[in-house]
């Protein structure tokens, strides 16, 4: 049976974590950063969230380095904007995923 709650949640935690992410003054997270997945575990514990960047892969891993160091911070900002029993520890991935839909969409205008 699929758990609507735990996809709710993490849709919710998505759209905050965009909002958190503007208000960061960490000068590794700049540019054009993007949430792609956001994983919440079932006992909502610990959640995965995988950050892609137009600037390449070295972006993303950059972003993703102050990312983990301001977790606390970003936990903290989550438990007061989300009401939740427990607030989930973040881990932050690093996904190439923009590029490489790019790449696909770049081969197949190449085709035509």
């Amino acid at each position: 049976m699929p758990s609507y709650k735990i996809s709710r949640l993490s849709e919710d935690i998505k759209r905050e974590l965009t909002d958190i992410m503007r208000s960061l003054k960490d000068p590794r997270i700049t540019g054009m950063l993007s949430i792609v997945k956001v994983d919440l575990s079932g006992d909502m514990s610990h959640c995965k969230v995988y950050i892609s960047s137009l600037d390449g892969m070295e972006g993303a891993k950059e972003a993703v380095a102050g990312l983990n160091n301001a977790a606390g911070f970003i936990r903290h900002e989550i438990n007061q904007r989300i009401d939740m029993r427990r607030s989930p520890a973040f881990h932050f991935v690093a996904d190439d995923s923009i590029a490489h839909s790019a790449d696909i969409a770049r081969i197949l205008n190449d085709l035509k």
